[in-house]
């Protein structure tokens, strides 16, 4: 005999039944790839998740699956670009401190160069000056003017012939060496009187004779301009002046012509 149900009256599906469905509808979006890696966890759900979620189907648990999928990935999505920009910011800022620290070595290096570019010009200008000032030349006596000539005759000399040039000056002129040079004599000199002798950086000499006073003494570095006594009348001589000769070495006899060796050296007569 036959046995079949009321119409309308259709139980429910059983519990396996329905849960067979749902893993079956999560299965098929799993392969359309709408729950991709987390099909798997989904299918490992116990018996009392699907209990409690009797009433859903299985495209239900997929969609919802599918929804927390979505926002997980967004979470890690904005991780991601959160860690990308943080490690752009690092490398941006270490690029910008290289930049930095690079500039201000360059600016260093460059205020290094410019001390380094001063102070030798400041070391040229001085040897140029102190070259200056051993090489400068002045007259013996400020301001005064030859009375006797070079090589002038007369019984008054020794050798017949005047061995330098007299300057006009009263007794106690200044008398002042022409150049920078070392005192070799400074003393009696027998017809000259109180004398001075100066050795000059060129390697010439030039002598002051008939001086009332000496102020420099043997060894002693002079400059030019610097007074190395006072204009007399001492040794052979009618009246005060001053007598002044260039050599070309210290011993009497190698004269030259005092006008000639001054003009040589700049001064003007």
């Amino acid at each position: 005999m036959a046995f079949t149900r009321a119409t309308g009256k259709h139980r429910k599906p059983s519990r396996a039944v329905r849960v067979s469905a749902n893993a079956a509808g999560i299965a098929t979006l799993a392969a359309t790839g709408v729950v991709a890696g987390f099909a798997a966890p989904a299918l490992a759900a116990t018996p009392d998740d699907v209990h409690r979620s009797t009433e859903d189907t299985g495209l239900t648990q997929a969609v919802v699956i599918g929804e927390d999928t979505a926002g997980r990935i967004g979470e890690q999505a904005q991780v991601q670009s959160s860690a990308a920009a943080e490690s752009t910011a690092a490398h941006d800022a270490e690029t910008a401190a290289k930049q930095q620290a690079a500039d201000v070595k360059k600016a260093d290096d460059e205020a290094k160069r410019k001390a380094e570019a001063e102070r030798k010009e400041q070391e040229r200008v001085a040897r140029e000056q102190e070259r200056k000032r051993l090489n400068t030349f002045v007259s013996p006596i400020a301001g005064s003017y030859v009375s006797t000539s070079y090589k002038a005759s007369s019984g008054l000399w020794s050798s017949g012939s005047h061995t330098g040039v007299d300057f006009h000056a009263e007794t106690g002129t200044s008398v002042q060496a022409v150049g920078a040079g070392t005192i070799v004599e400074a003393g009696w000199g027998g017809a000259y009187g109180n004398n001075v002798v100066i050795k000059h950086n060129d390697g010439t000499y030039t002598q002051y004779g008939h001086l009332s006073s000496i102020d420099v003494s043997v060894g002693q570095s002079v400059t030019a301009g610097q007074q190395i006594g006072l204009s007399g009348a001492t040794g052979n001589v009618t009246g005060p002046h001053l007598h002044f000769e260039a050599r070309t070495g210290a011993v009497y006899g190698t004269d030259i012509d005092p006008v000639a060796y001054l003009s040589e050296h700049g001064v003007s007569l």
